[in-house]
């Protein structure tokens, strides 16, 4: 699992709020489950998305980042937070719904990992409870390792990143933050986030162990294809 310490000071102004995002997931939530009154995050990172979701909902989330976490606290402070690998996470309670968004479920680089993760997921479900998640693509992140590094400026400082090949079916995310210090001079900040994607015949078969219904969308596209590059996964158990 990639830490995020280094990164998570520059997350939020590289990324946004994510409320056009989140209001997609409170769309998937509002129609699967109506009721629901409480919802776990895995891989919350500074909190974005529970903060935009905490006016209907009561939130909890994991994430494996100090510094993120200390970043959620402030953000949403009525959240609960735990400092816990999402794969093994442990909460004295169930939820109506869990969600990991945002390729989170990409980082763990196993499908072991994923199949311990649905495993876990469903024990801390309610009954009737829904699990809700992305994935990036394996064509998706083929296309941005064949693609040159991108690079973002964000106030007066850059970001670099590099993505590339790591073993066999993982991606290597290189991330160099130039922060401006003064005149001429860039403090830099480097970091490395590794990715994996499995096919989606598996992951499903994996997760028909744990839950009754599962719907997949592709929301670039009518339905999934061999074309679609962010999957998301809609699971009632």
């Amino acid at each position: 699992m990639p830490s995020y310490d280094i990164f998570s000071q520059f997350y939020d102004a590289i990324m946004g709020d994510r409320a056009a995002s989140t209001e997609r997931l409170r769309h998937f939530i509002r129609s699967v489950h109506p009721h629901a009154k409480t919802v776990l995050e895995l891989g919350c990172g500074t909190g974005s998305v529970l903060k935009n979701l905490a006016a209907d909902y009561l939130v909890w989330g994991v994430d494996q980042s100090r510094n993120m976490l200390a970043l959620a606290r402030k953000k949403v402070p009525q959240a609960a937070l735990f400092r816990q690998d999402m794969a093994k996470f442990r909460i004295g309670r169930k939820f109506d719904v869990i969600c990991c968004v945002y390729d989170s479920i990409n980082h763990l680089l196993s499908f072991s990992a994923w199949k311990k993760l649905f495993a876990n997921v469903s024990r801390h479900l309610e009954t009737g409870g829904v699990f809700i998640f992305d994935i990036n693509t394996q064509r998706k992140l083929d296309r941005h390792i064949a693609e040159p590094p991108w690079v973002h400026r964000f106030g007066g400082n850059f970001l670099i990143m590099t993505i590339t090949r790591f073993g066999r079916k993982a991606s290597n995310w290189n991330i160099k933050v130039f922060e401006h210090a003064t005149g001429n001079r860039y403090l830099l900040h480097e970091e490395n986030i590794r990715e994996a994607s499995f096919p989606e015949r598996d992951i499903v078969t994996a997760l028909r162990r744990h839950f009754r219904h599962i719907e997949i969308i592709d929301t670039d596209r009518r339905r999934p294809s061999s074309k679609s590059e962010r999957l998301y996964f809609i699971c009632k158990t």
